[in-house]
């Protein structure tokens, strides 16, 4: 059984969605300057880097990420690879390429290429997923959905309806996974975000590994 890490390491140059806060890192004690011991303050943003939304993120009145079962968060898991030239994952895309059986799936895209970019500048023509997509998702039985980069949504999108329609639906987004060496294929999810227990309960960043079967 091998182990595959699949969350993006937060760093100065994580990405962050345009609007959303950055990333800050602060020495905040240091054996080097006399203190006793080495602390770091970290300030970002709950929807950096590998993260998970919560219903809360964009319906009012949603569920917040507290509420979410664990049980979604792990098990099996099929990572569908889709061609370097898809922009879009549209209704036929999922109708051809997601067999009915898992409950969870994650798309692998031309995105998890730009992960080998450390320019820290976000990329705006990321593939995604369209609304009739999400549709044919909900209506197939998916109940997460993950995607290699940090939004499910097209980029300036007015309406956010594929956000709306897999959250009404209480389906789990993973956003931001790093998917550069997995093959598609049946693997075992693990997907912990973080126990954060105050603000809007709009989401988390989470570690996420991928275990094979064999």
């Amino acid at each position: 059984m091998q182990i595959y890490d699949v969350s993006v390491p937060i760093s100065a140059r994580t990405p962050t969605y345009p609007g959303d806060p950055g990333v800050k890192f602060e020495q905040w004690s240091s054996l080097e300057k006399g203190d006793a011991a080495n602390v770091t303050s970290l300030c970002f943003g709950l929807h950096t880097g590998t993260h998970i939304d919560a219903p809360a993120h964009f319906l009012a009145g949603g569920k917040k990420l507290s509420s979410l079962s664990l049980d979604m968060l792990m098990g099996e898991v099929r990572v569908i690879e889709l061609a370097s030239d898809v922009y879009e994952i549209t209704e036929n895309l999922v109708e051809t390429n997601c067999p009915a059986g898992p409950t969870r799936v994650l798309f692998k895209t031309r995105n998890s290429d730009f992960w080998n970019e450390d320019s820290g500048e976000f990329r705006t023509d990321y593939t995604y997923i369209a609304p009739g997509a999400a549709r044919r998702l909900v209506s197939n039985g998916v109940r997460l959905v993950g995607i290699d980069y940090l939004s499910v949504e097209r980029f300036k999108s007015e309406n956010f309806e594929t956000h709306e329609v897999l959250l009404s639906n209480e389906v789990v987004i993973i956003e931001g996974l790093d998917l550069r060496n997995i093959k598609a294929g049946l693997y075992e999810l693990i997907c912990l975000p973080l126990k954060v227990a105050d603000g809007s309960g709009d989401g988390a960043p989470a570690r996420v590994i991928l275990r094979s079967r064999d």
